[in-house]
């Protein structure tokens, strides 16, 4: 790795750690509310929204009513999607005269972006209106971000609260997410973005003469605009020439900055931040891979804060930065090593088994190798998806990464809330764990745990690896599952892995070599996407609900700390083992067989 790499890494890292604090802070004054003067200015807009709603923001919820309405919302957020998409013929905001998108590409897109997952089987340009990338996409944008954000503050009132029945107000934990957090924060990086080139306008494609004339295979189709096929089933193609290019434009930044804050992902150009209107210089680079782990690692502070213990949230905090600078060296070694196969090729240009310069495939020369691992690595610790690379062209080792990164449960750093509820699971599991170890009632934070506390727990964590097993194993054995795979052998098992994983875990980001746009692959994907957001979610609020309940007892003797390094290293092990134990065998079959099969070619 060069000087300038590490400093990229050690960069990112200071100045995240360096906003921790302050954002962390003002977070859970939000939440508490208990407004910083700066912004009380927008509480009379607050209360007019729950005036409008016939929302009593003094009435707290027990976790059940808590739960439906997490459930209701999102469902009418689905069904909004979806009419957006199907009807964006007949809407304005729509210079390109896009048509309706497919009722299965519809189906799978509005329980994505719900879902906070973004994953995307079409090309945004060429597929959504502008009226459907901002009132469609970029509204759930923000509202699935608070979403996640509002779970997770309801549990972290379970910890903090004693001899209770309530964990909040749904309504109005997402209100002030929205209100006082994502908008001015998007606001502010939309901003920045438009300073540096990112596209903010409504204007029509242009249509622009190239320097050179471009010869391309153009489908034939027949009369009712279906591609046509030969004998042997093959499409039939016209030699093509052209000296124009259309240029797609829209209002990226604004989606672009809720897309990177709210872990989202969804990118507004098929290319995703690859592309240099999304993404065109070093600085708006740094800038999201900044956004994208900002609110995650704050909300560690907002957890010390809120259960009065700052001690707790620096934990959880060095853990998931532990297990992150662990999953990043492995990235970056592999991708500056590069394939061993070109030194017997005679194309390197060095004495050594390892490709001279490393692997460039399917990355961006304005990056390069150390920013591509680097941001690979932040958008799968969290549940981002945004990529500036094409993870399908890393190396195999590489591509385990991000693979491995969200199998883990993506709570190395995590999405906005959704993260950190998830490694809470684990510090439970681990205290569970450690009190079974030396023979006592296991304790967190002054709650006892029992049993169904586990059990709630263990469903969090046992029903992401259900569904992205029993989704691999159906697609593999399926001719609609295997049909869309573009890359023969464990390559292509990899890339039908890391999509049921995606989804899953509601990250989003793709082994694009795999043709996910069918109906098979829409319809599955989207059922993953669903239980695998909401599902979770039950259990976690149920485990709020448990928590403050309970008594709160006085530390003794028998407590173990879980503000120590000791603890740390307890929590990284809980993550690292439940992971191994249960995807190894899987990985074994995908990237390792590849790697293996890469080194013994050699």
């Amino acid at each position: 790795m060069t000087i300038n790499g590490l400093f990229q890494i050690v960069l990112l890292l200071g100045v995240l750690f360096l906003l921790v604090k302050p954002l962390g802070g003002y977070m859970a004054r939000v939440y508490e509310g208990n407004l910083p003067a700066f912004m009380r200015w927008l509480s009379p807009l607050e209360h007019l929204f729950y005036r409008m709603c016939g929302v009593n923001p003094s009435q707290e919820m027990r976790w059940t009513s808590y739960a439906l309405g997490v459930l209701w919302f999102s469902v009418l957020g689905v069904l909004t999607v979806y009419a957006l998409q199907r009807l964006q013929g007949f809407l304005p905001l729509n210079p390109q005269s896009l048509g309706a998108v497919s009722p299965d590409s519809s189906f799978n897109t509005a329980i994505s972006f719900v879902s906070n997952t973004n994953w995307q089987g079409y090309a945004g340009e060429s597929t959504l209106s502008y009226l459907t990338q901002m009132f469609a996409l970029a509204v759930q944008n923000f509202f699935s971000a608070a979403t996640g954000m509002a779970v997770v503050i309801a549990l972290i009132r379970g910890f903090a609260r004693h001899s209770v029945e309530t964990i909040g107000n749904f309504w109005v934990d997402m209100t002030r997410s929205v209100l006082y957090i994502l908008l001015p924060l998007s606001l502010a990086l939309a901003l920045i973005l438009v300073s540096q080139g990112v596209v903010q306008n409504f204007s029509p494609y242009p249509v622009v003469r190239t320097v050179e004339t471009t010869t391309y295979d153009n489908p034939s189709l027949d009369a009712a605009g279906n591609p046509l096929k030969d004998a042997a089933g093959n499409p039939v193609t016209v030699k093509t020439t052209t000296q124009e290019q259309t240029l797609p434009l829209g209002p990226v930044a604004s989606q672009e900055a809720i897309k990177e804050l709210g872990t989202n992902g969804g990118g507004f150009f098929n290319a995703n931040s690859a592309h240099p209107y999304e993404n065109p210089t070093p600085l708006t680079n740094f800038l999201e891979m900044l956004a994208i782990l900002l609110i995650p690692a704050a909300l560690c502070y907002t957890f010390g804060a809120m259960v009065g213990d700052i001690r707790q949230g620096w934990t959880l905090l060095a853990t998931m930065t532990l297990v992150f600078t662990l999953m990043l060296a492995v990235a970056e070694y592999a991708e500056t090593s590069g394939n061993p196969a070109f030194a017997s090729l005679g194309v390197n240009q060095q004495a050594s088994a390892s490709q001279s310069g490393g692997n460039m495939e399917g990355k961006e020369t304005r990056f390069g190798i150390v920013n591509s691992a680097l941001f690979a690595t932040v958008t799968t610790s969290t549940s981002c998806g945004s990529v500036n690379s094409m993870h399908d062209s890393f190396t195999p080792l590489g591509g385990l990464v991000p693979l491995a990164n969200i199998q883990l449960g993506e709570v190395i750093f995590g999405g906005v809330g959704s993260g950190l509820y998830g490694m809470l699971i684990y510090a439970v599991i681990a205290v569970f764990i450690a009190g079974l170890m030396i023979g006592r009632t296991p304790e967190y934070l002054g709650k006892k745990i029992e049993a169904f506390d586990i059990k709630m727990a263990s469903l969090t964590i046992l029903i992401p690896p259900l569904l992205i097993l029993v989704g691999t194993a159906v697609a593999v054995m399926m001719e609609a599952g295997k049909s869309g795979v573009a890359n023969p052998g464990a390559h292509g098992f990899s890339e039908i892995l890391y999509a049921f994983s995606s989804a899953a875990g509601n990250n989003g980001s793709a082994f694009a070599g795999l043709s996910a746009n069918t109906p098979f692959y829409n319809f599955a994907l989207g059922v993953v996407m669903f239980f695998g957001r909401f599902w979770l979610i039950l259990p976690v609020l149920a485990l709020a609900g448990s928590l403050a309940g309970k008594k709160r007892i006085p530390v003794g003797a028998g407590t173990l700390p879980t503000h120590t390094p000791l603890f740390v290293l307890l929590l990284v092990g809980t993550v690292l083992l439940v992971g191994a134990l249960t995807f190894v065998p899987a990985l074994g079959l995908g990237p390792v067989v590849e790697h293996l099969t890469m080194v013994g070619a050699h």
